[in-house]
């Protein structure tokens, strides 16, 4: 390959062998994050120069194996054996060399051009293992990289092997099949003779993978070959006798034997490289896992974990929440000092300072939410919490499988919502897919933070996290609900594997925060100021107001006297002027409409407008309130919305501002996540999580205010 080249890798490898932490050394800051073609699941592509080469990488979904069961199995399946990348960087836990070579096996007999990298070398070294990394490379007939991704150790020796495997000067490389013992394997082999002779497809795959595909009772390639003119009954017919031979003379059908054969192979390769068996690296996760997964420790643990992470989220985030606020506002000023008064003046400084600036306040407690959950995650922990769950998930009528996608929802619905998709029963994915929108997603705690600081502010943190738990019981409760009446069947068995504890790398970390910190961001320059702008819009016309009282008139009346209190009483009648041209607008009318439904539950017409916004993007509920409540000021600083909502005029108490979280908590999800709705489960669900959602939010919103009034708390 000519210098100056791109050379195209896929990274492939298990979840939790540090493939992520290799993709982001590899790649740095340069990477993308799309869409696989005709697939709504994420696809990260990174690029970096090396040696002369522009290296595009490829981050392939983590798996098991290649046996095109789930979505992520398919992709990297199909990535690697129609795109055919130049060479596939196999990712192994180098202290799980048994389960993680399985896909290596795979990887080989789809004859990919591999370089194995070993990483978390250190550990292996710490055990005390030791392995003939020759011997490894001569009987997989790929050359071996020792790496420590989360330190960059070896990466630079990874990609020197890479390029050394494209240019052809690799002495380490050749392609090895797979055997599968006397029993097996010439009917591989008569097999694969048969369809390099008899079809065509054998010019686009390798013909003893196919071989083992079709033996393996694989749907995808069946589909090919049928679809194939060329593939002659002689195949079929060759096939149904081989499948019959090999469950009579092992008693099993050829998928297990294959897998066991697999297996057999790996065995007897590290029988030959392992020269002395090293220490058991798990041990400690398993001294820690009898506190985390206990049956009784194990839940007061994870709940106490949530709520730390709540605390630092809300107090360690006031610091740089109050330096925005203090730009937006001197931004603000600056807006109105420059520009004239008028449409553009209001446009700019209500409309797109005042809106997105209400949200974007919120950006560092969103980062450090998503800090901690990627700490949880990347530690290892994540997966204890859907072991221990597994218990009350069955309660649900669901297993522990679910609590990934629910998980997920505590940052977007969206994503959550299309991992349902890995779900077997299609009872799990439909019940899965109407519990996530409880999972308060990261958009709504803004609304959140807003709230409980202006009326719970000595104890905000434990109203959230109280927040977050009321989602979960009520995700639970509703579950049960649904299972006993919508959906009945037995719950199907399930295997979460536990990986080893690991300290997580800081880059890893930030990478990942970013990730979703990204999406939170370009929402300011696209939903929310679109929303903001048409919210300024609905609330600045009409502009020929009809006043029940001549303002002005009163107000110039006033102005020629002077004295201290005369310009409290014209401060107070430019607010009333302001707040009556907001209640006769587009939007006001807007709230009037539908003030009747949520007067019962302490709202105003002012929230029933921003709950309605926010079906656009739970975000704008905020950029709502920016608008509506921060009018009326005669200074150049207007009051931030915090002092706004607090104010008494506007009669929102504490129980009313804890009904409106909680209804922001339970109502339907944004708009995108309703169109997410729909295109997994169907526009029948789709309505139907709509109307549940919204009749539920106002159900507990209904009991929390009136039940708060009669108890004399309101």
């Amino acid at each position: 390959m000519e210098k100056g080249k791109t050379i195209r890798i896929a990274l492939a490898g298990n979840p939790n062998s540090g493939k992520t932490s290799i993709f982001n050394r590899i790649t740095g800051a340069h990477q993308k994050v799309g869409n696989w073609p005709g697939v709504t699941v994420e696809k990260k592509t990174g690029f970096t120069d090396f040696k002369g080469y522009r290296l595009e990488v490829v981050d392939l979904p983590g798996t098991y194996s290649l046996t095109a069961y789930s979505l992520e199995e398919r992709i990297a399946r199909r990535y690697i054996i129609e795109e055919k990348p130049d060479v596939v960087i196999n990712v192994i836990d180098a202290g799980n060399l048994a389960r993680n070579l399985y896909l290596t096996t795979q990887l080989l007999e789809m004859g990919a051009d591999v370089v194995l990298d070993l990483n978390m070398w250190d550990e292996v070294c710490k055990s005390g293992a030791d392995l003939d990394l020759e011997k490894l490379e001569e009987l997989l007939g790929t050359p071996v990289a020792l790496t420590v991704g989360h330190r960059g150790e070896g990466v630079d020796t990874l990609l020197n092997m890479v390029v050394e495997l494209v240019e052809n000067q690799s002495d380490r490389h050749r392609h090895v099949p797979i055997t599968y013992g006397s029993h097996l394997e010439h009917v591989v082999k008569g097999l694969a003779t048969l369809i390099e002779k008899g079809s065509s497809v054998s010019n686009r795959y390798p013909p003893r993978w196919l071989a083992v595909k079709l033996l393996e009772g694989d749907e995808e390639i069946e589909k090919i070959f049928s679809d194939d003119n060329s593939a002659n009954a002689e195949l079929k017919g060759a096939v149904e006798a081989a499948c019959e031979h090999i469950h009579k003379t092992t008693g099993s059908d050829p998928e297990r034997v294959i897998s066991e054969n697999r297996y057999g192979y790996i065995d007897g390769a590290l029988r030959e490289v392992i020269r002395e068996k090293p220490r058991d690296r798990m041990e400690l996760s398993r001294q820690i896992d009898l506190v985390l997964t206990n049956r009784l420790l194990g839940y007061p643990v994870f709940l106490v974990l949530m709520w730390l992470l709540f605390q630092l989220t809300f107090s360690l985030g006031a610091y740089p929440m109050n330096w925005i606020e203090t730009g937006v506002e001197w931004l603000a000023g600056l807006g109105t000092t420059a520009i004239p008064p008028g449409l553009v003046h209001e446009l700019v400084v209500d409309g797109v300072i005042g809106g997105v600036g209400s949200v974007i306040v919120f950006l560092p407690n969103i980062m450090i939410l998503f800090l901690g959950v990627a700490f949880l995650e990347d530690t290892g922990y994540m997966a204890r919490a859907a072991f221990i769950t597994d218990r009350i998930m069955h309660f649900m009528g669901l297993h522990g499988k679910s609590f990934i996608p629910m998980l997920m929802g505590f940052g977007c619905s969206v994503p959550a919502i299309m991992t349902t998709r890995t779900l077997e029963s299609r009872k799990d994915r439909v019940l899965t897919t109407l519990l996530i929108p409880l999972m308060s997603c990261s958009a709504r705690l803004p609304v959140y933070i807003l709230f409980a600081g202006v009326f719970f502010p000595d104890s905000a943190g434990n109203v959230i996290f109280l927040i977050y738990l009321t989602g979960i019981v009520v995700a639970f409760l509703i579950g049960r609900f649904f299972c006993k009446i919508l959906f009945r069947g037995e719950v199907a068995p399930f295997v979460m594997e536990l990986p080893p504890y690991r300290w997580p790398t800081l880059l890893g970390l930030f990478i990942h925060m970013w990730e979703r910190a990204k999406i939170y961001l370009k929402k300011m320059g696209g939903v929310i100021l679109v929303a903001s702008v048409v919210l300024w819009f609905l609330g600045a016309f009409p502009r020929n107001v009809d006043y029940s009282v001549d303002y002005d008139a009163q107000i110039n009346s006033l102005e020629s006297v002077g004295t201290p209190e005369v310009e409290t009483q014209i401060a107070e009648l430019e607010a009333a002027k302001a707040a009556e041209s907001i209640e006769k607008s587009y939007i006001g009318r807007l709230g009037h409409l539908v003030e009747p439904v949520i007067r019962p539950l302490g709202f105003g017409w002012r929230m029933g407008v921003s709950l309605l916004t926010g079906f656009v993007a739970k975000e704008v509920v905020i950029s709502s309130m920016g608008i509506l409540y921060q009018v009326g000021e005669e200074t150049e600083e207007s009051e931030s919305l915090k002092e706004a909502l607090g104010d008494p005029r506007h009669g929102i108490t504490p129980l009313i501002a804890l009904g409106f979280m909680l209804f922001v908590l339970l109502y339907t999800p944004c708009v995108v996540a309703v169109i997410a709705v729909r295109r997994e489960i169907g526009t029948r669900w789709m309505f139907f999580n709509v109307l549940y959602q919204v009749v539920l939010a106002w159900m507990v919103a209904f009991l929390v205010y009136q039940g708060g009034m009669l108890l004399g708390l309101g």
